[in-house]
């Protein structure tokens, strides 16, 4: 039984019960877990695991669980490197309350969302990109200059134009048949559970993505570009901050 991902059905849960499913050097699994784990570029989220008794367990990071047979939703929650005592005793079925440092994953959730939005504003190929508390930071596939000006215009116009955000789903072979939706060079579609996950914001972006998003985008509130560069003959490299 893998972990049941309840941040993909609602990114806005803060906290849930779980049963720990198993505990090893890689770090503590649960049956299901409103924890993201690290990867399509956005950072893992951290926060607590709570035991019956009271105490509290701190999470550092969470990753994707490596084992044969693993999907992409099986993640590992990493304790922080002080937290012997609060580990001790703690056993497969245990039940616990996790709950995820919430202002850190709005802070993502607002910038993934924009990352999404800057493909509408400049539609090259995303060649690396990282989603991070304080950044996201895009690498674009592209030769064309960009005018950092009216990039940010054109982005926050977006933004305030209040598009909603939502989720839709299709199957591993539709997926397969639609690959002019993918729009990142370096990461693959979230593919494995026989469907996948698409991002859709009403009249502006439709594209594969499993991360966190905002519902709205007015949630993301005003962005400047902190960077642009080039990063390569062929590539260019823009830093989004929030304001």
């Amino acid at each position: 039984m893998g972990t049941r991902a309840l941040f993909r059905e609602d990114a806005y849960l803060t906290h849930c019960e779980a049963r720990i499913t198993a505990i090893d050097e890689q770090g503590i699994q649960l049956d299901q877990t409103v924890f993201y784990p690290l990867g399509g570029g956005q950072a893992g989220d951290a926060g607590t695991l709570k035991r019956a008794d009271g105490t509290t367990i701190v999470i550092a990071d969470t990753r994707k669980a490596k084992f044969e047979g693993a999907t992409p939703d099986d993640a590992v929650h990493v304790p922080a490197p002080d937290q012997e005592a609060a580990l001790a005793g703690l056993t497969v079925g245990d039940t616990v309350t996790a709950e995820i440092d919430w202002a850190q994953r709005y802070r993502r959730m607002r910038l993934h969302t924009a990352s999404h939005l800057i493909c509408a504003v400049l539609p090259y190929p995303v060649d690396g990109c990282s989603i991070t508390t304080d950044y996201a930071r895009l690498d674009l596939a592209t030769v064309e200059p960009i005018e950092r000006e009216a990039v940010e215009a054109k982005l926050n116009a977006l933004i305030s134009g209040a598009h909603d955000v939502r989720t839709e789903w299709i199957t591993d072979d539709e997926m397969s048949a639609r690959p002019e939706l993918v729009r990142t060079m370096s990461v693959k579609p979230p593919m494995g559970l026989g469907r996948v996950r698409l991002l859709r914001i009403d009249e502006v972006d439709l594209q594969p993505c499993g991360g966190t998003h905002v519902r709205n985008t007015n949630e993301i509130g005003v962005l400047r570009i902190a960077k642009l560069e080039k990063k390569s003959a062929r590539t260019r490299r823009l830093v989004l901050e929030l304001a």
